[in-house]
């Protein structure tokens, strides 16, 4: 009977193990890639088979957003949040404490629970990757590195022998080294997963494309992929937005990609640039779930995956991310793994950076107090509505915006415009209510709304009133 019950007990062991074992954690991450970009959605006529697939096999967050940046780098405010855990006022403080041991990182945290820590890929945190990851390999800086002749342009009719073209090496950027960087993350993940295969520890993965950034590269058959008679216009382009220059929306180094004023032809080129960059992104992204499909890790594995904020190309008549339009202040994110709900939908809005505390839930980590961000968790088992009273998002000293109940207010301080948009009926905003007379007491709510989530944020700004739109000199981050 002894040596029957051992066995026995044995299974029971194992079963309970399986059970209670921490579950892996692989987060990919993109780089300015704006909430329309998954073939799944419809949207666009992007191809991105394998982010549909995941998307399939788990649940997408429709209304994703990034609060914004404090500089015209919004990728650095973006993932300054998202390791920190911390809201966009606050994160710039929390990456010095973090430096100085005062307080623990996303992958500090990972990593005191157990969890063999991984990065690869695009980093831009003004923080040592070596400092918080176990392992980190080819870390990138903000993006690779471009010639001159990669902005204004394209103009149509240009000289062929001098243009730009995204598949040619010679041009450096992601071909930098010989290997597409994409691909070259993509081989890294899959080193690491071969590895961790056979861990006893669960992974944390952070894997940072620095694609579909600019300059926007990929090898030509993924241009080939789109013609530009294929390529359609945003329903809300324009060839120059009103509203631009340093008080409004900055004419910085994103904006001075395509010519001014905009010519479709320009922006249909810089589009099917940025879908062939995306698409071949998503076979490298293949590539890492393949890996993982193999490696038998994946039944206890969480993917999540976002990106840093969205990207205009075209929209309003602004290529870059220094606005709080829809394109590209939304980004995508999904979710897959255990007990997560396939193909499923939800349009509760959340901010991107709430990643850090979904994993952290996910592993049986308690988030600290200083961790502004919240888990989506609650969200899929419909057990709560929102965690958010209303989305805020800021840029710099020029722009300030809050989403509540489908209404959209953007206000430009410094040159005393206010825009206010009905998301539900005017999803591209197209059609400014802000001097609509009959919406005088919506904005005039919406404003006070905005001003009472700034000072929640400690947003150095001090006031919205017509009378005073004035920036505290004494900045706290």
């Amino acid at each position: 009977m002894k040596n029957l019950l051992n066995p026995v007990l044995l299974l029971i062991c194992l079963s309970i193990n399986s059970q209670t074992q921490k579950p892996n954690i692989l987060f990919i991450f993109s780089d300015d890639q704006s909430f329309e970009t998954i073939g799944a959605n419809g949207q666009t006529i992007v191809e991105t088979p394998n982010l549909d697939t995941l998307t399939k096999s788990g649940t997408t967050f429709t209304h994703t957003y990034n609060q914004g940046s404090w500089a015209g780098a919004v990728c650095v405010a973006s993932r300054s949040m998202l390791i920190s855990g911390t809201s966009l006022w606050q994160a710039r403080n929390t990456i010095k404490e973090i430096k100085r041991k005062k307080k623990h990182s996303w992958p500090e945290m990972m990593k005191e629970a157990g969890y063999t820590t991984y990065m690869s890929g695009k980093w831009h945190v003004p923080i040592s990757v070596k400092s918080v990851f176990d392992t980190s390999k080819n870390v990138r800086a903000g993006m690779p590195k471009s010639i001159k002749k990669a902005y204004n342009r394209p103009i149509e009719g240009e000289n062929p022998d001098t243009a730009w073209y995204s598949w040619d090496k010679a041009n450096g950027g992601f071909w930098q080294g010989g290997k597409h960087w994409s691909k070259v993350l993509a081989d890294d993940g899959i080193e690491f997963i071969e590895k961790a295969k056979n861990d006893e520890n669960p992974f944390f993965m952070y894997l940072a494309f620095n694609a579909p950034h600019d300059p926007r590269q990929a090898p030509k058959e993924y241009i080939d992929k789109y013609p530009i008679d294929s390529i359609k216009l945003p329903q809300n382009y324009q060839d120059l937005y009103p509203d631009m220059g340093q008080n409004g929306i900055p004419i910085i180094r994103d904006e001075k990609l395509a010519p001014f004023p905009r010519t479709p032809y320009a922006i249909k080129v810089h589009r099917q640039e940025y879908y062939a960059s995306i698409t071949y992104m998503d076979v490298q992204i293949g590539r890492i779930l393949d890996a993982l499909e193999k490696s038998g890790k994946a039944n206890n594995t969480y993917i999540i995956f976002t990106s840093d904020h969205g990207l205009a190309v075209g929209h309003h008549g602004l290529v870059g991310k220094q606005n709080m339009y829809e394109h590209s202040m939304r980004a995508p994110f999904i979710i897959s793994g255990p007990n997560i709900k396939a193909d499923k939908k939800i349009d509760t809005p959340i901010y991107l950076q709430d990643a850090m505390a979904t994993s952290l839930e996910l592993a049986s980590i308690e988030k600290p107090a200083y961790v502004s961000f919240n888990s989506i968790l609650p969200l899929l088992k419909n057990n709560k509505k929102s965690n958010y009273k209303s989305i805020y998002g800021a840029y710099m000293g020029t722009q300030r915006m809050l989403i509540k109940d489908n209404w959209k207010l953007i206000v430009y301080p410094k040159i005393k415009k206010k825009k206010l948009f009905n998301l539900l009926e005017d999803e591209y905003e197209m059609n400014d209510l802000g001097n609509n007379p009959k919406y005088s007491d919506k904005v005039s709510e919406m404003t006070n709304l905005l001003e009472a989530e700034m000072d929640k944020n400690n947003d150095p700004m001090t006031s919205l009133k017509a009378a005073d739109y004035t920036v505290s000199k004494k900045v706290k981050h």
